[in-house]
């Protein structure tokens, strides 16, 4: 997928998604130059921004960990345009909390971003990429996710075809991952030398087991070659990551 040409400077934590997240020349805002905004956020192209996150967010009944993640720095990297970043971040924060009450004023505040951005499509084809990344983030595009992020293409004026292309290019960005992902465990097992049935307990013992095998300070004790030291470092460090994938993976 193209870059995600949006508001945001969000160098991942999600990313994880291998994209790059950076500002752009959004109307009003100058990312060259602080700003200092006095006035109702939510006729500013931030505001409806995190408005319309706010949207997307309540469809699914949760925020997840990687959601709110993109949430803190939704908040931090827009206030950090203007001179009272503090108190532009706080109305961020209470824009959000307001507009996750209902979904009465969606098409409203979406129809407010088309005015804004009339002439510029590709900053609504932008806005809408990054609102199906959050509604993906947790690996499940809900039902009542496609719903909210149809309306507001809908009020936006996003044609059809690119609305259901961004979709299509979400769904097989992450259906790689999650198979990536998987091998990824499926090789943490045969690094540790465990299966996927053996439970923690058994995987704990083996994990501490090989880190004792491996460990530089024990193998430089028993005399090793230099060669030997360095290969059981690398080793260590595998035997390492591949425990805490295993860890993580199984919550």
């Amino acid at each position: 997928m193209s870059e995600l040409l949006v508001l945001l400077v969000v160098g991942f934590i999600f990313y994880m998604l291998n994209k790059d997240y950076k500002s752009s020349d959004y109307e009003h805002i100058n990312i060259n130059q602080k700003q200092n905004f006095e006035g109702d956020l939510l006729n500013h192209e931030a505001g409806l921004l995190v408005a319309l996150m706010a949207k997307v967010a309540k469809a699914d009944g949760k925020v997840s960990e990687l959601e709110a993640e993109i949430l803190s720095h939704t908040f931090t990297d827009i206030s950090s345009h203007f001179q009272n970043s503090e108190a532009i971040r706080e109305q961020l924060k209470s824009i959000y909390k307001e507009q996750m009450k209902t979904f009465d004023n969606t098409i409203e505040l979406s129809k407010k971003y088309l005015k804004l951005t009339k002439g510029d499509y590709q900053k609504r084809i932008n806005l809408m990429e990054y609102l199906l990344n959050l509604a993906f983030i947790d690996n499940d595009f809900s039902k009542a996710e496609f719903m909210i992020t149809e309306d507001i293409a809908n009020a936006l004026d996003i044609k059809r075809s690119d609305f259901e292309n961004l979709i299509n290019q979400f769904e097989k960005f992450y259906s790689q991952k999650q198979s990536q992902q998987q091998l990824s465990i499926e090789k943490a097992y045969e690094i540790l030398g465990v299966t996927k049935d053996d439970d923690m307990a058994t995987i704990k013992k083996k994990y501490r087991k090989l880190v004792k095998q491996n460990h530089p300070d024990i193998i430089t004790g028993q005399g090793a070659t230099q060669s030997i030291i360095d290969q059981a470092t690398k080793k260590l460090q595998q035997i390492n990551e591949a425990y805490e994938i295993i860890k993580k993976a199984r919550g």
